[in-house]
């Protein structure tokens, strides 16, 4: 295989498309503590870091997760269990990755640099939580919660309490629809002795945890919007986010899980897009 071709296939495995995820709320934490944009330098770097830090976290875990992809149907056909990479690619692969990271926070300003092994710390050690825990999806949480207070921290070199909560938020939102996806995998995760919440206390008890943590989301978005003194833009962009996350529960169910995907993928992302642009557009009516 050419190298090219391995480059679109580590691409495809990585889903670097999905950075939507988390790179939305990068930019709202880099906003927040700029009062707008940040000097385009800054942003730069916040956007390498992002995208860097996110593709070393997820070609570690299809490295790590090899031997149990092979085994799960839904996942048997991922890049280094077809034979497509090897293991020693993805693991370069990740190490690069890693290093880009390192460089950007280095490029940003000291804390960020100094925060930066304990990034990867939480970013590559999702990868074997389901060995060890059943709440693996609050660390994936964490993983893309980080992104607001660490874009914080790139702008203004120190961390506000404020930003930690949309931390929080972002937490509880992650491991809401993890916990949703991971249904999917409950019998396998049984077999292959992998903890989750589905494993644990079956769909309907996932379902109910998924919902709980969300309700979490809508009861503290106000807050946030209280500290950053919201207006009228930021509040309906929280209306929007609780419109679309009820609409994400009311398209999957514990009998009908085949648009789980569609939860998962499509409307995640919308809603990381759509809170991103209200506080942003509130973000430049306040400065008007």
């Amino acid at each position: 295989m050419g190298f090219g071709t391995r480059v679109r296939v580590t691409l495809e495995m990585i889903k670097w498309e999905h950075s939507i995820f988390a790179l939305p709320f990068a930019l709202t934490g880099a906003l927040l503590a700029a009062g707008g944009w940040p000097p385009w330098r800054v942003l730069g770097w916040i956007l390498v870091a992002m995208v860097s830090a996110r593709s070393a976290a997820m070609a570690f875990n299809r490295w790590a997760d090899a031997k149990l992809d092979a085994a799960n149907p839904r996942t048997r056909a991922r890049a280094i269990p077809a034979g497509e990479l090897s293991s020693g690619f993805v693991l370069g692969f990740t190490v690069l990755m890693a290093g880009i990271f390192v460089l950007a926070c280095a490029s940003l300003n000291r804390l960020t640099l100094e925060l930066s092994p304990l990034v990867l710390l939480v970013l590559l050690g999702y990868s074997y939580m389901k060995r060890v825990t059943r709440w693996s999806h609050a660390v994936l949480g964490l993983a893309l919660g980080i992104a607001p207070s660490a874009a914080w921290i790139a702008v203004r070199g120190s961390l506000d309490a404020r930003i930690v909560l949309l931390t929080g938020i972002v937490l509880c939102w992650v491991a809401g629809f993890d916990i949703l996806y991971a249904c999917q995998d409950m019998e396998h995760d049984r077999a292959a002795g992998l903890y989750s919440i589905p494993q644990a206390v079956g769909i309907v008890g996932a379902f109910r945890a998924a919902r709980l943590l969300h309700l979490a989301v809508m009861a503290m978005l106000p807050w946030l919007a209280h500290l950053f003194h919201f207006g009228v833009a930021g509040y309906c962009g929280i209306a929007l986010v609780g419109a679309l996350l009820l609409y994400e529960h009311l398209i999957v169910s514990p009998r009908d899980l085949t648009r789980l995907n569609a939860a998962f993928f499509t409307m995640n992302g919308i809603i990381a897009m759509v809170f991103f642009l209200f506080v942003a557009a509130d973000v430049f009516l306040r400065r008007m």
